[in-house]
């Protein structure tokens, strides 16, 4: 595995000072994040929007108004109600993808928008790029797979954020993925140890393991994807957002290759897994497609 740094949007990911942007791209950085702490002050987004613009950056965003219900665990609406659990809407991102749209077009700048969740946010997106707007969005894989029914049971695997939206929502943003209206995905992997999930869901920590069972769970939860399609959002649109050189294949060239089979049934099993966490809810799930395993730096890994 290759990785490649993001650097900071603000000091200590605070959301109050803009970070050293330019030493950190010297240094390798190949984007800007302030990570799960989504940036609330339009003054700061549209500062840094314009800072990193002079070296041709790219800001990623995870767009959540914090100040709407910021008690919230899971998507309000009708399970909210039935679980008991405060609820988090759907405008607290909406309202953030808009307003994050309008300020990268005033200034001009590029703009990633991650852990895209809901068709009105889809919808902005669509438009600001129609309107030639330098944005780019992600969604996660576990977006498309559940949804807020699934949360039965108060699955403390499945407390995320975004929360898991409704089950219309999910099957929106699925078919946005096969129109191509979203351009990569994001697995927000998140590994926790065992204690920051088995309590109550109100304490259980956010987030879930997901980079090992991504591709499979796009190739479930979406079979009308072409492999194409899946190349393009997991390998090729990432490095094109990026600024990072194409993966091809040349003789003399170090080889970077994936192995997979797109249409190997498999059950997954966190006992048997690679990861050292166990916060997965596709344990014992039945899914298609399957990585066998990577060629990178002179190495042959089989999983």
């Amino acid at each position: 595995m290759t990785i490649h740094p993001l650097g900071a949007v603000t000091k200590n990911a605070e959301g109050k000072d803009l970070a050293e942007m330019y030493d950190m791209r010297n240094s390798g950085a190949i984007a800007f994040s302030d990570g799960l702490n989504s940036i609330q002050s339009s003054g700061l987004l549209v500062k840094a929007l314009q800072y990193v613009k002079a070296f041709e950056g790219i800001i990623i965003q995870l767009p959540d108004d914090k100040s709407i219900n910021p008690q919230g665990l899971v998507n309000e609406g009708i399970v909210s109600t039935r679980m008991g659990l405060p609820g988090k809407p759907a405008m607290a991102e909406e309202l953030v993808v808009a307003r994050d749209i309008k300020l990268a077009a005033y200034a001009a700048s590029k703009l990633h928008l991650t852990g895209i969740s809901t068709q009105q946010s889809m919808a902005y997106i669509k438009e600001g790029k129609q309107s030639d707007v330098a944005i780019s969005c992600s969604v996660t894989p576990y977006h498309l797979y559940f949804c807020d029914e699934d949360l039965h049971g108060y699955q403390t695997n499945l407390k995320v954020n975004p929360p898991l939206r409704t089950r219309e929502e999910m099957e929106a943003l699925r078919i946005s993925l096969i129109n191509g209206d979203i351009d990569c995905i994001a697995t927000h992997h998140l590994p926790h140890e065992f204690d920051s999930k088995v309590m109550e869901f109100e304490y259980a920590k956010y987030g879930m393991t997901g980079l090992e069972t991504a591709f499979a769970v796009i190739r479930t939860a979406v079979p009308n994807l072409s492999v194409t399609q899946l190349i393009e959002l997991l390998a090729l649109n990432p490095r094109k957002i990026f600024g990072l050189p194409a993966a091809t294949i040349q003789e003399g060239n170090p080889a970077t290759l994936s192995l997979f089979n797109p249409d190997l049934e498999w059950t997954y099993q966190i006992a048997t897994g690679h990861s050292k966490s166990g916060n997965s809810p596709f344990d014992g799930k039945q899914l298609t497609g399957k990585v066998l395993g990577i060629v990178n730096g002179g190495q042959l890994v089989l999983s």
